[in-house]
């Protein structure tokens, strides 16, 4: 009977120890399984692109870096701890990605850090890391450029000249010599007594190694710097730039030239009628050329002004002008026309009338070429024409009286010939008395 008992629980323990063992092997067997889905599902998850803005950052400037991940696996995965390790890039929000983000199966998740790069010039390397819930980090390198050279703005085209009150082209280059896009570009004419049109120009984007050309038009009045202040975005960071055009007045070579020859006044009463012959000397066609007259003077009558219409270059046309004034001493004279461009040119020559006022209405004829009486050339460099200057119209009254010295002169030169060669002749004749 004990022998039997013994044998029983013999075997009774060997059963014990056989299903201890059993769940031992079943629990080690589950913890590996659990353990090897957890690693598998981590390395489904890898980082699938990233960006940069700006995509070239200035020194010390701030910008956005982006880092996007994917899990193309079935089961989620905790993420914590996402960082950017450098020794030349500052984080500014570390703070907001210290809690665990699940990044569920199939989706995306994005980690955007506002950065502050530092000098100096050149490529810095830098990498991203995040750790995971139940396994290792992930790793990513980034690359990260810094450029201190700035944009360039540079006049590519003016006028031969600018002239008062004529409207002139004028063309800007903006040269973008980064790698990275700039945006956001406005273009602000400044400038005392002048108007610039259009007052600002925008341009969304320019992109890296490349540029534009921006064109205005320029109405001057007086001599001024005209500045073109261009302010720019590189990220989310504003930059300017200044580029300056003094605007100094001349002589546009191309432009027409009006010129003046046989005036003639006619007075009638308190009004006066001048006429003349007007030719285009200049290289450009005069398009809706007009005369008329300035202050003092005032036009009147019939032709208060006269339109010539268009004057091609090396043409000629009469014109007509009647005007009233109290002072002839200086009468304006003024032409105004438009260039091919539709740009406008106004030039005034100065005419004194002072000796040629008729009480009796008779009209007195005189050319108006040469270089004591003659009208000077006009152009756009404005009074008078190039160089501003100013030339009498009449210089003398014509009168007989003024020969009087010269014919005494010339009477007694012909005497003293006459006597110096019939001298031995008169010698003689007095030896003889």
């Amino acid at each position: 009977m004990k022998r039997s008992f013994a044998i029983i629980s013999i075997m009774f323990l060997l059963l014990m120890v056989s299903v201890v063992t059993a769940a031992t092997n079943s629990t080690t067997s589950s913890t590996s399984s659990t353990s090897s889905t957890s690693t598998d599902a981590a390395a489904l998850v890898y980082v699938t692109s990233y960006s940069m803005d700006p995509e070239v950052f200035y020194p010390y400037e701030e910008g956005t870096i982006t880092v996007t991940l994917t899990n193309s696996g079935t089961s989620s995965v905790g993420l914590s701890d996402a960082d950017i390790l450098s020794e030349k890039v500052h984080i500014m929000n570390k703070d907001t990605w210290d809690t665990v983000s699940y990044i569920g199966a199939g989706s995306t998740l994005s980690y955007s850090f506002r950065i502050k790069a530092d000098p100096p010039d050149g490529t810095n390397f830098a990498l991203f890391t995040v750790a995971t819930i139940d396994s290792g980090s992930i790793h990513f390198p980034l690359i990260i450029n810094v450029d201190s050279t700035d944009i360039k703005v540079v006049v590519s085209e003016t006028p031969d000249a600018f002239t008062r009150s004529a409207t002139e082209s004028v063309n800007l280059t903006i040269i973008n010599p980064r790698a990275g896009e700039i945006k956001n570009i406005q273009v602000i004419p400044v400038g005392n007594g002048m108007d610039v049109k259009p007052s600002t120009k925008y341009i969304s984007s320019l992109d890296g190694h490349s540029s534009v050309d921006v064109s205005f038009s320029v109405t001057a009045e007086q001599e001024s710097d005209l500045t073109f202040q261009v302010i720019y975005d590189n990220g989310d960071t504003q930059h300017t730039t200044n580029v300056v055009l003094p605007i100094k007045f001349g002589t546009d070579k191309s432009a027409a030239v009006p010129t003046v020859n046989n005036v003639a006044l006619t007075s009638s009463g308190s009004s006066y009628d001048i006429t003349g012959d007007i030719t285009n000397t200049g290289i450009s066609d005069a398009n809706g050329l007009v005369v008329t007259v300035g202050s003092p003077a005032k036009g009147t009558g019939t032709y208060p002004e006269y339109a010539i219409g268009s004057l091609a270059s090396d043409d000629s046309s009469s014109f007509e002008v009647t005007f009233t004034c109290t002072d002839l001493s200086s009468v304006p004279l003024v032409f105004s026309w438009k260039d091919d461009n539709g740009d406008d040119y106004r030039v005034t020559k100065i005419l004194d009338l002072s000796s040629t006022t008729s009480s009796t209405g008779s009209r007195l004829n005189t050319s108006a070429s040469g270089s004591s009486s003659g009208m000077p050339q006009g152009g756009p460099g404005g009074m008078g024409g190039p160089g501003g200057s100013t030339t009498s119209l009449f210089s003398s009254n014509g009168s007989i009286s003024s020969f009087y010295p010269v014919i005494a002169g010339g009477i007694i030169l012909v005497v003293g010939i006459v006597l110096w060669k019939k001298r031995k002749w008169l010698s003689a004749k007095l030896k003889k008395r």
